[in-house]
């Protein structure tokens, strides 16, 4: 198994390439601020997923990374707000993809319950 494989992995990928895709609409302005925040903090959940799977071997680095992911999503969920709140994107979007953000957490939150379902020894 790779961490490609996990449940986690692909929804918090789709859930960045979502946001990607619906912050290219966002106005120039934003370039360096709410786009630029949104990004790369959608883009640090499955990044740091990744890296605690490569961290298995030991418990505490494998949850200390997957607490990164977990806070990395939640702060893209306050991105979105301020992105619907700017009116950047449409209350619709806010909820479809708060929605894959909370599931991502959920998912997150039962990996560092059960470390041991995931190999770490």
């Amino acid at each position: 198994m790779d961490f490609k494989d996990l449940l986690a992995y692909q929804k918090s990928f789709d859930l960045a390439m979502a946001i990607f895709e619906i912050s290219k609409s966002f106005p120039k302005e934003e370039k360096y601020s709410l786009t630029d925040q949104i990004r790369r903090s959608s883009r640090s959940v499955p990044a740091n997923i990744a890296e605690s799977y490569r961290k298995r071997k030991y418990v505490k680095h494998f949850i200390s990374k997957l607490t990164d992911s977990d806070a990395e999503n939640s702060e893209t969920s306050v991105w979105l707000d301020f992105a619907f709140e700017c009116n950047y994107i449409s209350y619709k979007t806010l909820l479809e993809l708060n929605s894959k953000s909370i599931e991502v957490g959920k998912i997150l939150n039962f990996m560092m319950q059960n470390p041991s379902k995931f190999g770490c020894v």
